[in-house]
Formats: C-alpha cells, structure tokens, sequence
C-alpha cells in the first residue's frame, strides 16, 4: 500500500500537486562530474499552470524526466499527490507514471501504425480500464477537442496541429495528476502553436488541469500562471505572471 504525505515544510500535499525537495542529479563521464541539477526545491498547486523555461543545457529536460519518474534522481524527493514517488520500486513506479502523468512530446510520440482511437486508449488499456469504458473515455476527450472525427485515422495522415491534440488527448485519459508538456508546440507553426498553447491553457483554467509546460518561447512562458527559470541546475527565477 502507498502511503500519503500530507504536509512537507509546511506545504499541504492535499492542495498540490507537485512538490519537488532538494533535488540533485549528478552525472559522472570521461569529461568529469556534471551537475544537472542542483538541489532544486518547488511546487505546484492543483490546477497551476507553470512553465519550466531556461536557455539549452541548463537542467529543463532533466527536471522533467526526474518528475516524470522517468529517470532517478541522485538525492531528493519528488511527490505527486502526497506521494514520495522515489521511494517505491521500479515495478509500482511504472504504475503511477502511467496513473498520474500525462506525457505531451514536442515530437507527438504516436504510433502511426494504428487509430488515433487506438493512441488515445492505450495508457488506460495499461491501467486496467475496460476496453468498453477506454474506447469511451477517449472519444468523450476527443470528441471534447475537436477531433472525435478522426478517431479511425492514423496519426500520419492528420497535420501537426491534429497530432498534437491526439498526443493532448492520450495525456487525459487516465485523468492524471499532472499533465507534463515537453516543448509542446515546438514542432508547429506560429498559430498553430498557439491554437494548442490556448487549448492547454482551457485545460488548466477551466477544467482544473495541473499543467507543467517546458518552453524556449519567453512569450508562451510568460502567459502561464507561473514561469520558474532554470540556470545551471538551479532556480535563478520563479515568478508569477
């Protein structure tokens, strides 16, 4: 059984989302020791939307495989929902990754050989969600983002946009706790782009979505709730908009 934490440094877990406390990752190479992280501490309220920004190399991607528990950390703790995700093991891991994070990718990340339905189903199908109750819970979320009529297409042949809102709607299905954006709209065009930055910003505000957005664009990082600039490893900034 997972047990929650309900207050860390006087933080309520029971109103956050996300709370991240002194974490570190260090890397060791030929070229010597990297520090990719240094001992950052933050977090995120329910229904937030914060973007993570910061110029190439300065520890955006890592912080967001570390709370994606896609990767672990050197030292510290990362809790969703009141719950200390590292200190589980690999097998129960992999379960709340699939139950509490939602993925979007610059890059989509769908499988072009099968249904848009069928994108949108899979991390429910993982789960353990009746095929039934999967195949309507991702047309409801398509149908939701515009896109219920292409449900029988594959991914290739819809434009960036589409993709992206198929990728959107696969992140929703399991109705996770945080919703993580790597870069979403860094392969689209400029109103593209911010067709689907509106849509994630719907998301947050109106439907209580906790939306954690990796972002180069200072404008799209300026728009959200929040902004916490990343310099070498550390929080050099962490403002509200």
């Amino acid at each position: 059984m997972v047990e929650e934490s309900t207050k860390i440094d006087n933080i309520d877990l029971k109103e956050t989302a996300l709370a991240v406390k002194n974490l570190s990752k260090i890397y060791d190479s030929s070229a010597g020791r990297v520090v990719a992280l240094d001992n950052l501490s933050f977090s995120v309220k329910k229904g937030e939307f914060v973007s993570i920004a910061g110029p190439s190399g300065s520890g955006k991607s890592t912080l967001l495989n570390m709370v994606g528990a896609l990767d672990r950390p050197t030292s510290g703790h990362v809790y969703i929902n009141g719950i200390d995700i590292f200190a589980l093991n690999d097998s129960m891991i992999a379960t709340m990754r699939n139950n509490l994070i939602g993925f979007i990718f610059q890059s989509f990340n769908l499988i072009n050989r099968t249904t848009v339905l069928k994108n949108v189903k899979l991390p429910g199908t993982i789960s353990g969600m009746s095929p039934s109750d999967a195949n309507a819970r991702a047309m409801k979320i398509l149908e939701a983002l515009g896109i219920a009529d292409k449900a029988t297409q594959k991914p290739v042949n819809l434009s960036g946009g589409q993709q992206q809102r198929v990728a959107i709607a696969r992140a929703l299905v399991n109705n996770p706790a945080i919703v993580l954006a790597d870069e979403p709209t860094g392969n689209l065009d400029t109103k593209t782009g911010e067709d689907v930055f509106d849509m994630l910003k719907t998301l947050s505000h109106k439907f209580k979505r906790t939306i954690i957005m990796v972002t180069h664009n200072p404008e799209l990082a300026e728009s959200t709730d929040r902004s916490i600039l990343i310099r070498d490893g550390r929080i050099e900034k962490d403002v509200v908009n």
